[in-house]
């Protein structure tokens, strides 16, 4: 089998990927963004010859756009354009999942400051401004106060880059320390961790200790329908335990915590799993090699 691999940097996901599928004899052309020309209708050297095109770019423009151009020259890429661009931007998954009726925080979008700062207040604090596109917890903001607010949205409408002008505004989720990150195909959970730290932000990039979850029903079922909702693919989705965190009176009774149920806060398109390889006994990338072996075999739905 002849695969392609966007990138724009290699990582360890895609050494061990690489790995994976040298060990099997596949073929694979790494097709560097950075220095290819994708032309409208008249593809890269060699791409027309790929059995299928899996997209890993660290750049989201160069991961929508790339994924865009591939498919336009008839050669099967996952994830797809369409699943890239909803989860490429927060506001647009927000609105795929909710009509899928998964839950999701609550979330308002406002496009000038005093329109946010609205929204903010109707929120109450604390609660939380997210760029509408971007990784790794950056640029993300917990308010605690009206003056930090106002602090913040200045310099968001600052930025210059019109994407800082569409605030995103979601409520404050008390969750136990952690949330949940599953690495999934087309909806089946290959496996799952926990990501735990002391600060708001969770995100193993930021230095969060990781542990492997043991999946449930219940997340499963969420998981399978979350990807659904935008298009299914290799995704990982990030979930937030919302009945886990017990209050002080309940932990000093001694009472049993309740059952959690979750809200999922975020689709990943190009997710990392090197931290979720390392703290499970399954072999993540092995897995997303047979996913991609069936995929390139069965064809991909347009």
């Amino acid at each position: 089998m002849n695969i392609g691999i966007l990138y724009s940097r290699i990582r360890k996901d895609e050494k061990l990927l690489l790995s994976e599928l040298r060990e099997r004899g596949h073929t694979v052309e790494k097709l560097d963004v950075r220095k290819l020309e994708f032309g409208v209708g008249d593809p890269p050297e060699g791409v027309a010859d790929l059995d299928i095109v899996l997209d890993r770019c660290l750049a989201t423009s160069r991961s929508r756009y790339a994924t865009q151009f591939v498919d336009s020259y008839g050669v099967p890429v996952v994830n797809s354009p369409d699943t890239a661009d909803l989860c490429a931007d927060k506001a647009k998954t927000s609105i795929a999942l909710d009509d899928a009726g998964v839950p999701t925080p609550e979330t308002t979008v406002a496009f000038d400051t005093d329109s946010a700062l609205s929204a903010i207040e109707e929120f109450g604090y604390p609660c939380v401004v997210k760029p509408v596109v971007g990784s790794w917890g950056r640029l993300m903001a917990k308010l605690e106060s009206r003056s930090a607010a106002e602090a913040v949205l200045e310099h968001k409408a600052t930025l210059g880059h019109y994407e800082h002008k569409v605030f995103y505004v979601q409520e404050y989720v008390e969750k136990p320390g952690r949330d949940i990150r599953v690495v999934a195909l087309d909806g089946e959970p290959v496996a799952a961790m926990t990501r735990s730290a002391d600060h708001w932000l969770t995100n193993a990039a930021k230095g969060a200790k990781t542990k492997e979850f043991e999946l449930t029903p219940e997340v499963e079922s969420l998981v399978e329908r979350a990807s659904d909702a935008v298009g299914g693919g290799l995704l990982g989705v990030d979930l937030m335990e919302t009945n886990a965190a017990r209050s002080a009176a309940e932990q000093s009774s001694g009472d049993e915590p309740r059952d959690p149920s979750y809200t999922v806060h975020e689709v990943n398109h190009t997710v990392e799993f090197k931290a979720l390889n390392d703290c499970v006994d399954i072999d993540v990338p092995a897995a997303v090699v047979d996913w991609l072996e069936a995929k390139a075999e069965t064809g991909v739905p347009a």
